[in-house]
């Protein structure tokens, strides 16, 4: 039997990373066609429209690139937030910070002391900070999809991981 079989299926870092990439730029498409999405009222993580809750996405995943690479952390209000480009843009500065990461030899359990703004300092290790800035953003994401389809707007196809290696037969 080949050694495939015997051992359980992984799903990488870099799975994850594509995964999250993927749904950001459907949503940055959709955004980009439907700018007023960014107006719609919003509930989600305490902010009053889906630009903030783009902003607190992005602004996330930023600064949880800039404390793994060791950069001083953006302050919260230089997220700009008017458009999909401001937006995205940011998550793209993220993405490639992240993935240079994961080209650097580190000991990805290695505790790690980190400021946040809801809960203060925190330890955790470089693994758990790196996909929770990945993961953190599919979670609201899928919160979003919702939001916006209740406002009559068509989120993103194939946010789902299955969509990363599928394809439809007849």
């Amino acid at each position: 039997m080949s050694e495939s079989f015997l051992s359980a299926p992984n799903l990488s870092a870099e799975d994850v990373l594509a995964w999250n990439d993927r749904s950001a730029q459907s949503w940055r498409t959709v955004i980009e066609q439907h700018p007023e999405i960014l107006a719609i009222p919003c509930d989600i993580y305490g902010v009053p429209n889906v630009a903030l809750l783009l902003r607190h996405i992005v602004s996330a995943e930023v600064r949880y690139a800039q404390r793994l690479v060791g950069l001083p952390v953006s302050p919260l209000e230089a997220f700009l937030h008017s458009s999909a480009a401001d937006l995205f843009d940011a998550h793209d500065r993220a993405i490639r910070s992240l993935r240079a990461e994961l080209g650097r030899p580190l000991n990805w359990d290695e505790p790690f002391a980190f400021q946040t703004i809801s809960h203060g300092g925190a330890r955790s290790t470089r693994k758990t900070i790196f996909f929770h800035a990945l993961l953190h953003s599919i979670r609201h994401y899928a919160q979003l999809a919702t939001l916006v389809r209740q406002h009559g707007f068509q989120p993103p196809d194939a946010l789902d991981y299955l969509f990363m290696n599928y394809e439809p037969i007849a």
